[in-house]
């Protein structure tokens, strides 16, 4: 089902929208600013002070303090209240690790974005319910404190025709396009319009081996040298944090293919054009890769 499309301050929980124009009025959203830190300052040996090192960000708590609306008609609050429990009690994310639930927000003046989590609190005053309101005290912990574009953005990139070096005159019938051994070899280009690095999922399509994906600008490299995909066959990875994987299009693992030196936790897609480029062997020219992302923001 798709995501409904969002009015100016509004609010999207599991699919149940909060705020402007809604049953369910807002009156505070605290945990929007700067997400809490694990640091790890070392004391100073011998000497004042501390020695400051990496510091990462913990999970976002976004707390809501609103009420459920429908005066005179308590039924239909508590149908509102059942419909919020539903969504976080999906036994495909509560049951299963590293799964989430989207919060989506649309602020004043700003486009559509989301993070992503679970519910931890879900707390009605039910004293007042008969007469259709239902205070509630709502906590969503983005496990990721990032936010991030509401549309997830797609490439799908080919290899090339040629393995390089064009036509020479005169040509002669059969062509062909690469050879069976050499690899062919394609640009592409990725935009991230948010403010700091996203992580992508990338999915080879076959028929093709010898895989390298590369992002130019980094150099950085996922290499599968020992993968050989038919036509019907993939191989998806997925770099985002908590996600990480190499999986088949059977549902296997997939992670031994992947060369000792094959970062998938360094394999960001920073603010801004980014150029892609994979070579594999494909006789067929038929092969694909296709990059999937969302815009990442640092602030909503």
């Amino acid at each position: 089902m798709p995501d409904a499309e969002l009015l100016e301050g509004q609010w999207d929980l599991g699919g149940v929208l909060m705020g402007a124009g809604t049953s369910i009025p807002i009156k505070e959203v605290t945990g929007l600013g700067w997400p809490g830190v694990r640091d790890s300052d070392v004391d100073q040996p011998s000497a004042d002070g501390a020695f400051a090192g990496p510091d990462y960000y913990t999970a976002r708590t976004i707390e809501f303090d609103a009420g459920i609306k429908v005066p005179g008609n308590g039924p239909a609050c508590q149908a509102i209240l059942a419909q919020i429990q539903a969504a976080a009690d999906d036994p495909a994310i509560r049951l299963t690790g590293g799964a989430t639930m989207s919060l989506r927000v649309r602020r004043p003046g700003s486009t559509t974005r989301r993070s992503f989590g679970r519910l931890r609190r879900l707390a009605p005053e039910m004293a007042t319910a008969v007469h259709g309101w239902i205070p509630i005290d709502v906590a969503f912990e983005a496990t990721d404190p990032i936010w991030y574009g509401d549309t997830e953005q797609t490439v799908d990139i080919p290899l090339g025709w040629m393995t390089g070096g064009g036509f020479t005159a005169p040509v002669v019938a059969p062509i062909f396009v690469t050879s069976a051994t050499t690899a062919a070899e394609r640009p592409g280009w990725v935009i991230n319009a948010g403010t700091r690095d996203t992580w992508p999922v990338l999915r080879i399509q076959g028929p093709c081996n010898n895989v390298t994906i590369t992002h130019v600008t980094s150099g950085r490299a996922l290499v599968l040298p020992t993968l050989v995909l038919t036509a019907d066959q993939w191989v998806e990875m997925d770099t985002r944090p908590g996600r990480l994987s190499v999986v088949r299009e059977n549902g296997g693992n997939a992670e031994t293919y992947l060369s000792a030196a094959s970062r998938l936790d360094q394999f960001s897609l920073p603010p801004g054009t980014s150029e892609m480029r994979w070579t594999a062997v494909d006789p067929t020219n038929t092969a694909r890769l296709t990059v999937t992302w969302r815009d990442a923001y640092t602030a909503l």
